[in-house]
């Protein structure tokens, strides 16, 4: 081949979901639709078909999925070596849904006027 394509060496491109293991399913389907690459699970990360994506796109495309899980304000994404890296902001705890009481009703909202 010529310029320099001739042993293009092959790295392992991983995204680590940090806290958000819930979403590994939904960011691996996101991943195959988007890229049209093999993604699969190794622990709590996921190894990306690294021949046809780059570390950019791979990058991206995680930002991508951030913004349209509606995660932003929580969490924003980095790159570490070859790994795609989803991290929390400091300071952000892990909010819990509570049910909503109803609102308290005036007098004459109760008494019927």
């Amino acid at each position: 081949m010529f310029f320099g394509h001739k042993n293009k060496p092959q790295m392992e491109l991983q995204v680590d979901l940090g806290d958000l293991q819930n979403e590994k399913e939904n960011l691996t389907v996101f991943l195959q639709l988007h890229l049209k690459v093999s993604v699969s699970q190794v622990e709590d990360k996921l190894r990306v078909d690294s021949e046809n994506v780059s570390l950019q796109e791979l990058q991206h495309v995680v930002t991508k999925f951030v913004y349209h899980r509606d995660l932003n304000g929580t969490h924003w994404v980095s790159v570490e070596g070859a790994t795609v890296k989803i991290n929390r902001f400091k300071g952000i705890e892990k909010k819990e849904k509570h049910d909503k009481e109803p609102p308290h009703q005036t007098a004459a909202q109760s008494w019927g006027l």
